[in-house]
């Protein structure tokens, strides 16, 4: 069973939440050395004492860490920091503008 299990529901999509997921990843990975692979659309992570896995749908995003011995004594600490780095990650990506479709440049008008 999981010790951190953290989701959150979100309207950015499946594009836009794997680019979110892979943000959240990058981070996690930098601050906890996490390394880890995508299957899919699950993230499979793991590192001394952690292993957990990252899923995204199009309509939410779930975590699941289960911690090693050493590590459940932290277990708060990091759970506080997990989420504000999800939530941060979360929220910079429904601010993000969507992708638009590139216009064809302007024609110049005949006789101009």
């Amino acid at each position: 069973m999981a010790d951190i299990d953290i989701r959150r529901a979100h309207a950015l999509g499946l594009t836009a939440a794997r680019r979110a997921a892979d943000r959240l990843a990058a981070d996690l990975g930098k601050q906890f050395g996490l390394s880890g692979e995508w299957e899919g659309n699950e993230l499979h992570f793991e590192r001394p004492g952690v292993t957990g896995l990252l899923a995204i749908s199009g309509k939410e995003l779930r975590l699941s860490v289960t911690l090693g011995l050493l590590l459940k004594a932290m277990k708060p600490s990091i759970e506080r920091a997990v989420m504000e780095r999800l939530d941060a990650v979360l929220a910079a990506a429904r601010k993000a503008p969507a992708s638009k479709p590139k216009k064809a440049p302007a024609r110049p008008k005949k006789g101009a």
